[in-house]
């Protein structure tokens, strides 16, 4: 299955196993494929305690550790990608389809083929709702949202409203800034339970390709994501930002309005984001700082794809 899957690996056992199920290294039982992403000392223990028939183990393990009877082991470059990838093979990529009668959709909206759309959703005017899209109970696309195919919306998310905006009269008063823009959803976005996105002012806020929001993220109006970014629970960004791709920002950060981060940033949890980011920088701490002088593990820089452009670095270097 992982070569079809297109992932480079060597094993040592028994190919013959078979899986029933997957469970984590520690809890894996006979008939279980699990996976350990540990090395040295640690990854032996896991390794060799874990009763699951496959294990999938980093490259580096090879020759450390040695299946038993009842065991195949694969090693790979990144087991966990491959444990994710089998597993979405096995259950397959079955979506809910059909559309609640308790939704509540505009005249004027449009739904794609093999959608979903869940009990008390709520699609207002000038909502587009792409192929294959999944939005559960109680979302709430406002007005102008435009939402791509193969999209995952959970409960509870609003989209749509109009953003926090507001000019002062001499006399102190707010007169509110008028929302005329979108918000639009590339493809293969997912979206967690309850998090917010304002539509545009003028221009339009915009997630690319790909993205996920973890729960509870907060997008304001104007705001443009990348492709393939990782925005964690707590996530919140100020209007008018960008973000390039690939980017991951981490627990309860906060990026201030109007600024720039480049592809392949990452964001420390709680920091706090004042200035522009150039590209593949690592930034902590409050108001956020450069540290990527101070990283030097994979698993860091696997969240934001930087290890390839590490590597490739050192081979230009090499050469």
């Amino acid at each position: 299955m992982l070569a079809s899957l297109g992932v480079d690996f060597q094993s040592e056992g028994s190919n013959a196993k078979k899986v029933r199920g997957a469970a984590s290294i520690s809890d894996a039982a006979e008939g279980d494929i699990a996976f350990c992403w540990y090395t040295g000392e640690k990854g032996v223990s896991y390794i060799t305690r874990s009763k699951a028939s496959v294990i999938l183990c980093r490259n580096e393990m090879q020759g450390l550790v040695h299946p038993s009877a009842d065991q195949l082991l694969i090693f790979t470059g990144n087991p966990r990608f491959a444990f994710v990838s089998v597993l979405n093979e096995m259950q397959g990529k079955e979506r809910p389809i059909g559309i609640s009668p308790r939704a509540v959709i505009s005249k004027n909206a449009k739904i794609g083929k093999n959608c979903y759309i869940g009990d008390y959703a709520v699609m207002g005017d000038n909502c587009t709702v792409g192929d294959n899209t999944v939005i559960y109970d109680r979302v709430s696309l406002v007005q102008n949202c435009i939402v791509g195919r193969n999209c995952v919306i959970q409960s509870g998310v609003s989209m749509g409203s109009d953003g926090f905006a507001f000019e002062r009269y001499e006399t102190g008063e707010l007169v509110k800034f008028p929302h005329r823009g979108y918000v639009r959803l590339g493809d293969n976005v997912e979206i967690c339970a309850n998090s917010s996105i304002a539509r545009g002012s003028l221009s339009d806020t915009v997630i690319g390709d790909g993205t996920k929001l973890d729960a509870l993220v907060h997008i304001a109006h104007n705001v443009i994501v990348g492709r393939n970014c990782q925005l964690t629970a707590g996530t919140v960004i100020g209007g008018s930002t960008t973000l390039g791709d690939t980017c991951w920002t981490g627990l309860n950060s906060t990026l201030k309005d109007n600024i720039r981060l480049g592809n392949n940033v990452i964001v420390a949890s709680g920091a706090s984001v004042i200035h522009d980011v150039p590209d593949g920088d690592i930034v902590a701490g409050v108001p956020a700082k450069s540290i990527k002088h101070k990283v030097n593990t994979d698993q860091l820089f696997l969240l934001a794809g930087q290890k390839e452009e590490e590597e490739k670095k050192k081979t230009s270097t090499a050469a």
